[in-house]
């Protein structure tokens, strides 16, 4: 009896060290479905918002342009779009493009599995409903990561965080809820307006 109330100490004791060290450990079993997975919504460029991209892993050959320090958020006071805060948005660019990388290959890895394993006409009907779903997922993945490359080509040419329209500030708050933003909230509005004037 002793050493079966041993392990699961011994387990939380190896989690407590991870999480101070602030390493995830990988899952070994099959990951769940890209929409299940991203509690911020597809949306939001970083999974878990307590987490700045200075801590997070970056892609491999990533060359940092400025250093962060742990824990770095842009901040109301910084000049706004210093090289600081390009290098952090460039950062979270880079990881949730990453993100959407893995979570592509692993709706194709599914939809793999599901094609060799064929149950009777109901369960085939459903997956062929999910597969649908998951391919529109990776279809807006693909949209998404075409906006981060955009986004990551306005850091290099100096234009990230101001308005296509207006040129004026897009907003540090607006940028880390959808760090792909090109237009301003009243541009945006405005635009938004449009299409559904186009719509009518």
């Amino acid at each position: 009896m002793a050493t079966t109330k041993a392990k699961p100490k011994a387990a939380a004791a190896v989690l407590e060290a991870l999480v101070a060290a602030k390493v995830t450990p990988r899952a070994t079993a099959k990951p769940a479905k890209p929409e299940s997975r991203r509690s911020g919504g597809l949306d939001s460029g970083s999974r878990n918002l307590s987490i700045s991209p200075a801590d997070l892993p970056l892609p491999l050959g990533y060359v940092a342009k400025v250093e962060l320090t742990s824990g770095y958020r842009p901040g109301p006071n910084d000049e706004y779009m210093s090289p600081e805060h390009l290098e952090y948005f460039r950062r979270k660019l880079l990881i949730w493009r990453q993100e959407l990388i893995e979570e592509s290959q692993q709706t194709i890895e599914n939809l793999r599995d599901e094609v060799r394993d064929v149950g009777d006409e109901a369960e085939r009907a459903t997956r062929e409903t999910e597969n649908s779903l998951e391919l529109r997922t990776r279809d807006r993945y693909r949209k998404l990561i075409a906006k981060i490359d955009k986004g990551l080509r306005r850091i290099e040419e100096g234009r990230y965080g101001f308005c296509e329209e207006t040129d004026e500030e897009i907003g540090l708050e607006r940028l880390e809820a959808r760090p792909i933003a090109t237009m301003c909230l009243d541009a945006q509005e405005r635009w938004e307006h449009r299409q559904r004037q186009m719509g009518d």
